[in-house]
């Protein structure tokens, strides 16, 4: 217990400064938040100060002290209120983020964990059966296709499988003519259209999984404890999985926790390419169009993602490993 509540007050406490300085950074920037709204009228001519009041009232720009805007912050952060779009005005910032929310999380999030599971089995099995076909081939091959960026894979899989043989859409979550609802149809609409972003991120993230708990586990197979249960007469998957693998673990479950948080965040090059309405490519489109609010309400979740997922891995590593209680 004492492990848990230490790493819980360093959660807050890092929480706490992630939120404060998530509230500063957009006031560092210069010029005022209404200035991208005002720099498109102007282009039709002059914007008087009357006008550049209202479009200020409008959009909602904090006035008062630092100190009334900070309250006035802390208090959209709990109510989940970061005020409207300035992009998609008259859109409220909440309602665009809980809109394509679902969307990355069921894209991003599935993908991730299932390239983390496979590549940890894979790594195992390769490192077990090192020196066969069974290690150079998935390390390989791992390794080829680590090296090609997303936004590569990405163009690729949509000109081939997409323009060439039209075996999927290239574009959006579903079709068109769709209507959205809980029915068989949308869902499996829209699960068609997730095939080629999945593809992508899964292709170009397997690899490191495989690598990276691969060369673990043969430091691991090194060590006294696992020549002592071979020894013992314990049957090889015991071994691998119970002893080897369960330490081996570790620094791909560091590498995961980073992964996980940032599934909130999108990927922002894939969802951008296969024109995916997730967080990604919201974020894109807000730093696009300077939306400061939706920007804020973006950073904010993506820093609070990574934290929470790296307080629990931090729990699950005291789990697995008694040792880092201590």
């Amino acid at each position: 217990m004492k492990y848990i509540a230490q790493k819980l007050g360093l959660f807050v406490l890092t929480l706490w400064a992630a939120v404060t300085l998530n509230f500063f950074l957009p006031r560092l920037m210069p010029g005022s938040p209404a200035d991208a709204a005002i720099a498109k009228l102007s282009q039709n001519g002059p914007v008087t100060e009357a006008t550049r009041a209202a479009i200020e009232a409008q959009l909602g720009v904090p006035t008062g002290s630092l100190w009334d805007q900070y309250l006035s912050y802390l208090h959209q952060v709990v109510t989940l209120d970061f005020g409207v779009s300035y992009t998609f005005y008259p859109q409220t910032v909440s309602s665009m983020v809980s809109t394509a929310l679902p969307y990355t999380i069921g894209l991003v999030g599935i993908v991730t964990v299932l390239a983390f599971v496979l590549g940890t089995l894979i790594g195992v099995a390769a490192a077990w059966k090192r020196g066969t076909w069974l290690d150079s081939l998935p390390t390989l091959t791992g390794s080829f296709l680590s090296t090609f960026p997303y936004f590569w894979t990405a163009l690729l899989l949509l000109f081939f499988l997409g323009y060439v043989l039209h075996w999927f859409p290239t574009t959006g979550a579903y079709a068109a003519t769709s209507t959205p609802g809980f029915t068989a149809e949308f869902i499996g609409d829209v699960l068609l259209h997730a095939i080629l972003p999945a593809l992508t991120i899964l292709i170009t993230s397997l690899g490191g999984w495989i690598i990276g708990m691969r060369n673990a586990m043969i430091n691991t197979l090194g060590d006294d404890y696992v020549t002592f249960a071979e020894a013992n007469g314990l049957r090889g998957r015991t071994v691998a999985i119970r002893y080897a693998a369960r330490n081996a673990i570790l620094p791909n479950l560091t590498g995961f926790g980073l992964a996980l948080g940032g599934v909130v965040g999108g990927s922002i090059l894939v969802e951008q390419v296969f024109g995916y309405p997730g967080i990604g490519y919201l974020l894109f489109n807000a730093v696009i169009g300077q939306d400061y609010p939706l920007m804020q309400a973006l950073f904010l979740m993506i820093t609070v993602s990574v934290l929470i997922a790296n307080f629990l891995v931090d729990i699950l590593y005291g789990v697995l490993d008694p040792r880092t209680r201590r």
